[in-house]
C-alpha cells in the first residue's frame, strides 16, 4: 500500500514540477507570478489530444506508438513555446514599467480569454483520450508500476537533467542567470534582455504543454478549466521548494505529489485539494522564502 502511493505520489509530483519550473523561472528574472500559466498546461493537454488524433489518422501509431508519443509531446511543446512567447511580447512587455499591479490584472485576463477561446472552440464537455500504452506494469518494491507512470518519471527527469545542463552550462543558460541577479547591469554588459525573457517564457511553456500531454496520457480525459487548479498546485510547489529556485520547483513539485497523494490515501480524498492550500498556508508562515529559496535582502 505505502509503496504503491509513493509511485503513485512521484509520478504526480513530477507533473506539478514540470509545470511549476515555469513559475519559478519566470519569477526569478522578472519576479511576477505569470498566472496564465496554468491555462499553457491546459492548451497543451487540449494539442496532445489534437495532435495524437490526426496521427492516428495518418496511422503512425500502426507503426510505432513511442514515435506517435514523442511527435505528440514535441510539436505541443513547440506549439505551446510560441505561444508562451507571444504572451510575453504582448501582454507583459508593455507592462514591464509599469506599476507592480498591472502585470498581475494582465496574466489574470490572458488566463481568462485563454479559457473562454478553448471553451468556445472545443466545447465544454470533458474530451477522453483511449488508453494507449499498455496497463500492465511491472513490480517494484511490492508496488505495480504502470508502463505510463514510468513514462511520466523517466520522461521528466529527462526534461529536467536538459534544463538544468542548459541553464547551468550553456552560454544562454548564463545570460539567464546574469538576467536574473540584476536585470540592469545584465543589460549593460550587453546581454539582450528582451530575448532572454522571451526564451524564459518558452521554455517553461513548453514544460508546462510537455506536463499536459502526460496527465492527458495518463488519465485520459481534459476540460478547459483544468488548468487553473493544475496552475494553483504547480504554484504551490513552487512556494514550497522556494519561488525563483529551480531545484526547489522540483523538490516542492515532488514533495506536494506525495503529500497529496498520501493525503487522500491515508485520511480522505475528499479533501486532497484541500491538502495543498493547507501547505500552502504552513509555508508562508513557517518559511516564506521556502525550503531552497533565499531570504530577499533589502537594498540600501
Amino acid at each position: 500500500m505505502f509503496a504503491q502511493q509513493l509511485i503513485n505520489g512521484l509520478a504526480l509530483g513530477a507533473v506539478y514540477a514540470l509545470i511549476a519550473l515555469g513559475y519559478t523561472m519566470v519569477y526569478g528574472i522578472l519576479h511576477l507570478i505569470n498566472f496564465a500559466h496554468g491555462e499553457v498546461y491546459m492548451l497543451g493537454a487540449y494539442l496532445g489530444i489534437i495532435v495524437m488524433g490526426v496521427l492516428t489518422l495518418a496511422g503512425l501509431p500502426v507503426y510505432s506508438l513511442s514515435l506517435t508519443i514523442f511527435l505528440t509531446i514535441l510539436i505541443s511543446m513547440a506549439f505551446c513555446a510560441l505561444y508562451g512567447a507571444a504572451i510575453e511580447r504582448f501582454a507583459y512587455r508593455p507592462l514591464r514599467t509599469a506599476a507592480k499591479l498591472a502585470p498581475l490584472i494582465s496574466a489574470v485576463g490572458v488566463s481568462i480569454i485563454l479559457q473562454n477561446v478553448v471553451m468556445l472552440t472545443q466545447g465544454t464537455e470533458y474530451k477522453n483520450l483511449p488508453p494507449l500504452l499498455p496497463s500492465e506494469g511491472f513490480d517494484l518494491l511490492g508496488a505495480n508500476v504502470s508502463p505510463v507512470q514510468a513514462f511520466i518519471l523517466s520522461s521528466s527527469i529527462v526534461l529536467m537533467l536538459i534544463l538544468h545542463f542548459f541553464v547551468a552550462k550553456t552560454r544562454l543558460g548564463k545570460a539567464m542567470r546574469a538576467t536574473s541577479q540584476d536585470r540592469i547591469m545584465a543589460g549593460l554588459l550587453g546581454i539582450n534582455i528582451n530575448q532572454v525573457i522571451s526564451i524564459t517564457f518558452m521554455i517553461g511553456s513548453s514544460l508546462a504543454a510537455a506536463a499536459g500531454v502526460m496527465v492527458t496520457l495518463y488519465y485520459g480525459v481534459v476540460h478547459f478549466f483544468m488548468g487553473y487548479l493544475a496552475g494553483i498546485k504547480a504554484f504551490t510547489a513552487a512556494v514550497l521548494g522556494g519561488i525563483g529556485s529551480i531545484p526547489g520547483a522540483v523538490l516542492g513539485g515532488f514533495m506536494l505529489g506525495l503529500i497529496e497523494n498520501f493525503g487522500a490515501s491515508y485520511i480522505s480524498s475528499v479533501y486532497k485539494d484541500a491538502f495543498t492550500f493547507l501547505v500552502l498556508i504552513i509555508t508562508l508562515i513557517l518559511r516564506p522564502s521556502g525550503l531552497l529559496g533565499q531570504k530577499a535582502m533589502d537594498k540600501v
